[in-house]
């Protein structure tokens, strides 16, 4: 790091406005890190948050079925077959709709979730609902004036608030949970949307193909939910995108900065130092200045992040939200910076004697 630290010191303008590029960079791959799993928790939390490993999507007879809640229906006798199958462990309907809950001073969108109360997230005060009532959610009671005895309107039916549990939400709306009979009567279904299952020991393939089900993981079934896979491929295709222009930049500030020094590399080993050596000592300069641009960046990134969260966006905060852009961010710009310095092996010495010019 003799050299490597000494030319920081001398073109110390050069690596300040690089630094702040990766900085740059990495902020903004924070943002978008933090945003993509704040989105995908914003969308999908009430199924994600399900104690159950697998999720069962149905169709009528002659229909294919697939994961789509939207598209999903369970008839009774496929709910009775899957209860009734050896082995399973448990069964249970699983019943979702959007609608609107209106109270006396407003009116919002929220996702109605018909569910055992095995299936509830955790109660913060009241009780589970039972027939004509509803349990609403942290966030939704408080923004709406909502008290456990209150009396909301959800959809065309009049429902007592009987509990207030942990924020869930489904599709980007909150989610209010009730009954399965009462939600069949909010939504006007006249079965669940899919079955909460623990398979235990039981051939689901046999029971999907006798069925006409399909049976997935609880995470897989998130693909199921209207636009999640689209909003979060779109995210990620962007995260992958900063990456790679990352690798380019780094890279190409590391091509010129080698081009500009090849005398006094070649100067280097003309004295004796190796190839090995003044490589090993490039690529340590690329990474002080990648640390110091990332962890820059995630700081900023992380403190932006916390002010987002504040004002309501949906931002996840947690150590991989920064971890992850800033490995990312150090392993590929010293991808990008090992190929710029290769070059440092082609240099001949006897440039540095004249023996070119």
């Amino acid at each position: 790091m003799f050299v490597a630290l000494r030319d920081i010191r001398f073109a110390r303008g050069r690596f300040a406005l690089m630094g702040a590029v990766v900085a740059l960079i990495t902020t903004l791959v924070v943002f978008l890190y933090g945003l993509t799993g704040g989105l995908a928790a914003d969308s999908s939390s009430a199924i994600a948050g399900l104690p159950a490993q697998d999720v069962v999507f149905g169709a009528p007879q002659g229909a294919t079925p697939g994961v789509s809640f939207s598209n999903s229906s369970v008839s009774a006798a496929q709910q009775s077959a899957w209860e009734s199958a050896p082995g399973v462990g448990s069964v249970s309907p699983v019943g979702i709709a959007m609608s609107r809950l209106t109270t006396a001073g407003s009116a919002s969108s929220v996702s109605v979730l018909g569910v055992p109360a095995a299936l509830l997230p955790p109660l913060t005060a009241g009780t589970a609902p039972g027939a004509g009532q509803v349990a609403v959610g942290q966030k939704t009671a408080s923004a709406d004036g909502v008290t456990v005895g209150s009396t909301v309107t959800v959809g065309a039916r009049t429902l007592t608030v009987s509990g207030i549990t942990a924020d869930r939400s489904y599709g980007h709306a909150a989610s209010v949970w009730t009954t399965v009979p009462t939600w069949q009567q909010v939504s006007g279904a006249t079965g669940p949307s899919a079955l909460a299952v623990d398979p235990g020991s039981a051939d689901t393939a046999a029971l999907d193909r006798a069925q006409n089900t399909d049976t997935v993981s609880r995470g897989s079934a998130l693909a199921g939910i209207d636009g999640f896979s689209a909003e979060q491929g779109s995210l990620q295709m962007i995260q992958g995108f900063l990456f790679v222009v990352s690798a380019l930049v780094i890279g190409a500030f590391f091509t010129v900065w080698t081009v500009q020094r090849r005398t006094d590399i070649a100067v280097l080993k003309a004295v004796g130092a190796s190839s090995g050596y003044l490589v090993r000592d490039a690529l340590g300069q690329a990474l002080i200045l990648l640390l110091g641009g990332s962890l820059v960046g995630a700081g900023v990134g992380l403190a932006g992040g916390a002010l987002l969260r504040g004002g309501g966006m949906p931002f996840v905060l947690g150590a991989a939200t920064v971890a992850v852009p800033v490995l990312a961010m150090v392993l590929l710009g010293l991808a990008g910076a090992a190929l710029a310095v290769r070059r440092i092996t082609s240099v001949d010495p006897l440039t540095a004697l004249g023996a070119n010019r």
